[in-house]
């Protein structure tokens, strides 16, 4: 695996953008290119995604919500949706994906995944605490 995307889906949470650097700074570390992607699965679906480097998440922790943006997606929801979002990430060429988000994200991530193999970290971010499993989760 070379290349990786982090985004951020469903309502945003305080240490988001930590955990997106974590994310862009481990993967650089690694020698992998990083991808972001903003408003979720609507920016996937749509293409919005852009290469990130260390210096690209430098001063971001201190910054409220999420610097990749979040959204909710019901087209994501849609066969037609995910294959949309899986022809972009095509374009980029990238392998893997970081989810960053509650139980909406996870549930996307699991339908993506199944669909079309694409391995997928889910790191929990959510104001709600509503992950099985977890007994914390950003925010």
């Amino acid at each position: 695996m070379k290349r990786v995307a982090v985004f951020t889906s469903g309502g945003d949470a305080p240490g988001m953008n930590a955990c997106i650097r974590a994310v862009v700074r481990g993967a650089v570390y690694h020698g992998l290119e990083v991808f972001g992607i903003r408003r979720g699965y609507s920016g996937m679906i749509n293409g919005d995604i852009f290469q990130m480097s260390s210096h690209s998440v430098s001063n971001i922790v201190q910054r409220g919500g999420t610097v990749l943006k979040s959204a909710r997606s019901k087209e994501f929801m849609t066969p037609e949706g995910r294959a949309k979002a899986y022809d972009q990430l095509k374009k980029f060429d990238i392998e893997g994906l970081v989810a960053i988000g509650g139980n909406g994200t996870f549930t996307g991530a699991t339908l993506f995944f199944d669909e079309y193999g694409i391995p997928t970290v889910g790191a929990p971010g959510t104001i709600d605490n509503d992950l099985y499993g977890t007994d914390h989760t950003i925010g």
